[in-house]
């Protein structure tokens, strides 16, 4: 497919947050009257309507990125918390110099951790000796787990806040649902004043959602699991927008997968909780989502098929084309899409 293949400038992938969260650029792209229009985040409220409701991703973004040495060798060690297994121990991606042993030590800044083996996917698997949760341990000894074009992964001071949404609540992500970080107080309290409600969803955003495309052939491509939960609230509230004739705008890709799992099991929607593996590409059927504000995203990547279902491939390439050529930011700190 032409659009999920596109050239752009190593400049525009943004490497620091905007000034102001909601003073990102927004492209927005109209389906119904095929155009594309260019506007800031704080407009977002001028272009939904009263009865509309916001679906939201209240992940938290864990500090999964952890920093230290081999006990044996003193040779350097990173490692990227991916999960808990059934038994405790702690399934990470790892970088090292020379093969580990089993029972081998780690020494991340004053966690020590054990190498216990590796996942049948080629994951590592390490104990903690340290009492706590995941959660626990990793706010104290972990780094924000930006992704590896920012910086080479190298986080900053003001990481900790920027690769947060302001209303993450559940801990468990390690990517940030990259199109809710231009919400603010202030965005929300004028979407409030313009009658645009809102409701909250969780996906604990995994590694999967970086992985290219294994295939030429993208109906091939085998998808990542990732935890979700649609509460009952939410899904009572996704009908009586319907009911009132409002639109479901979901923020994020993240939170399109958590609705269209759900839909798949029911109408109206229910509740729903468990793992998704839900992949959705050129041609779909939405049943849950009218609208989507995403952030753009990496070439040949399952993220860019799903909104190309959404928004349409050729009006997608279109609008990729010409934020490329106005030099729109891209990525996980660059600026939004709007598709309605």
């Amino acid at each position: 497919m032409p659009f999920l293949d596109y050239h752009l400038p190593e400049h525009l992938i943004a490497q620091e947050p905007a000034a102001e969260r909601e003073r990102a650029r927004l492209l927005v792209v109209d389906r119904s009257a095929d155009t594309i229009s260019h506007r800031v985040f704080a407009d977002l409220p001028d272009l939904l309507a009263p009865g509309d409701l916001l679906v939201l991703n209240d992940t938290r973004v864990l500090p999964a990125r952890l920093i230290g040495r081999r006990e044996a060798t003193g040779g350097k060690w990173e490692g990227l918390y991916l999960g808990q297994s059934a038994d405790g121990n702690w399934e990470l991606l790892c970088q090292t110099r020379g093969r580990l042993r089993e029972g081998e030590a780690i020494d991340a800044g004053g966690l020590r951790l054990i190498f216990r083996g590796r996942t049948p996917d080629g994951h590592f698997l390490f104990r903690p000796e340290a009492a706590g949760t995941p959660a626990e341990l990793l706010a104290r000894y972990g780094q924000v787990p930006i992704p590896p074009y920012i910086r080479k992964g190298h986080a900053g001071p003001a990481d900790a806040d920027r690769y947060q949404t302001i209303y993450a609540r559940p801990p468990g992500a390690v990517a940030a649902p990259t199109a809710g970080l231009h919400f603010t107080e202030h965005v929300f309290e004028r979407l409030r004043q313009r009658g645009v409600e809102r409701a909250f969803q969780t996906l604990h955003v995994g590694l999967g959602t970086f992985q290219p495309l294994q295939t030429d052939d993208y109906t091939k491509h085998v998808m990542h699991h990732e935890w979700c939960e649609l509460p009952a609230a939410t899904a009572a509230a996704v009908d009586a927008c319907r009911a009132r004739g409002g639109r479901v705008v979901a923020i994020g890709t993240t939170a399109v997968r958590t609705l269209e799992t759900a839909a798949r099991c029911a109408d109206p929607l229910p509740p729903w909780s468990g793992e998704t593996d839900i992949y959705i590409y050129p041609p779909y059927e939405f049943r849950a989502v009218d609208a989507l504000v995403t952030n753009f995203h990496l070439p040949r990547t399952s993220l860019l098929l799903l909104v190309g279902a959404f928004a349409g491939e050729e009006l997608l390439r279109r609008a990729y084309h010409e934020s490329v050529e106005r030099e729109y930011r891209f990525y996980s700190y660059g600026d939004a899409m709007l598709i309605l």
